[in-house]
This record gives structure tokens, C-alpha cells and sequence, in this order.
């Protein structure tokens, strides 16, 4: 234990001094429209995107779309969802659900890009076992780039984030794409102001 710790002491002592991190500049961003630079982005990446004036009519939607009988996964009680979830849930659980309901802390114009953490999903899992991801946004709660986002608080809050952008997609060396490969077939992004 002696030797490790003197090697411990000696690698602390040759530590360079502090630096202060840089000052980054903030870029301007384009100009336009947030929601439709949003959209324009997301639809990009291979999401979609609906506007709803009720949690009832993106039930309704849901329904309409993948079928009565659908497993629905929902992290806010905004929409109900054919099965409870809690952060006791055990994330293999979520293997068999069809459409996993969630809604966004706010969106990044930029990339189309959706801010989700371990209080957004619940189970982190939802936001990759399941089928489809219905994901809720308030068109108010749009940052315009990356470096706005990346400057907010919630990233230092949180223990786990994930910036998510369209759903799931592989190429192979011949361009074929292929949605859903590796997480969800399908992002749908719903703008609906929040409760």
C-alpha cells in the first residue's frame, strides 16, 4: 500500500497548475421561426410532427394509429397509457410495448432534437424498447441551437440526458436506410402547450 499510495502523491505533486475553461462565445443564431426550423430538422432525422389542442386527442391519435389494441407506456399523466409505469419498474418489462408517451423538457431547433432525462421517461428504457415514441412539446419551450441548450441548468441537474432526435436508423456501406433497427421505428413529436 506504501508504494501506491507514494506513486499517488507523486502523480497529484506533477499536476499542472489550474486553468480557467475559456469563455465560449455564443454564435447567432439563423433566422426563422423556431417551430418551423424544429420541424424542418426533425423531419430530417425521420420524425413527424402533429399539433393537438387536448391530451385527449393525442390519445385519440394514438389509438387511430397504432390500433385499439396497442401496449401504451405513458411517463406523464397527461395521456393515459394501458400500463403503469414508476421508477420501480424493471426496464426488461417494456420489451412488449408498442407506444411509449412522454413529454420533452424543451426542443433544439438546430438539430430537431428533443432534451429527455431519468424524470422524462420514468424507465429510462421507454425511450428505446418500445416500438414508437410519442413525445409532447410546448412550441414555448424551444431553444434555438445546441450551444443554448448545452448552457441551461437542467444538464447539470440531471443524472442521465439524452438529446434525441428522430427515431432509431442504421445504413449499411450501400446506403440502404433502415428505421427502428436499434431503438424506436417511429418519433412523433405532439405540440401541445403543457398543463
Amino acid at each position: 500500500m506504501a508504494d501506491r499510495e507514494a506513486f499517488l502523491a507523486r502523480v497529484r505533486a506533477a499536476q499542472p497548475a489550474h486553468e480557467p475553461l475559456p469563455e465560449v462565445p455564443l454564435f447567432d443564431a439563423p433566422a426563422g421561426d423556431l417551430r418551423e426550423r424544429f420541424a424542418a430538422a426533425l423531419k430530417l432525422m425521420g420524425g413527424s410532427d402533429v399539433q393537438m389542442q387536448s391530451a385527449a386527442e393525442v390519445r385519440a391519435m394514438i389509438l387511430r394509429r397504432f390500433g385499439s389494441e396497442a401496449r401504451i407506456a405513458s411517463a406523464t399523466p397527461e395521456v393515459q397509457g394501458t400500463r403503469e409505469i414508476s421508477a420501480a419498474t424493471k426496464p426488461a418489462s417494456l420489451e412488449d410495448v408498442d407506444v411509449g408517451v412522454v413529454r420533452a423538457r424543451f426542443g433544439v431547433a438546430e438539430t430537431g432534437s428533443l432534451w429527455l432525462s431519468e424524470r422524462e421517461y420514468v424507465v429510462n428504457a421507454l425511450g428505446y424498447l418500445v416500438q414508437h415514441l410519442v413525445v409532447l412539446l410546448d412550441p414555448a419551450k424551444l431553444v434555438a441551437g445546441l450551444q443554448d441548450a448545452y448552457r441551461r441548468d437542467d444538464f447539470r441537474g440531471a443524472r442521465y440526458a439524452a438529446l434525441v432526435t428522430g427515431p432509431s436508423a442504421t445504413a449499411d456501406i450501400e446506403g440502404v436506410l433502415i428505421q427502428g433497427a436499434q431503438g424506436v421505428r417511429s418519433l412523433t413529436v405532439v405540440w401541445l402547450p403543457a398543463p
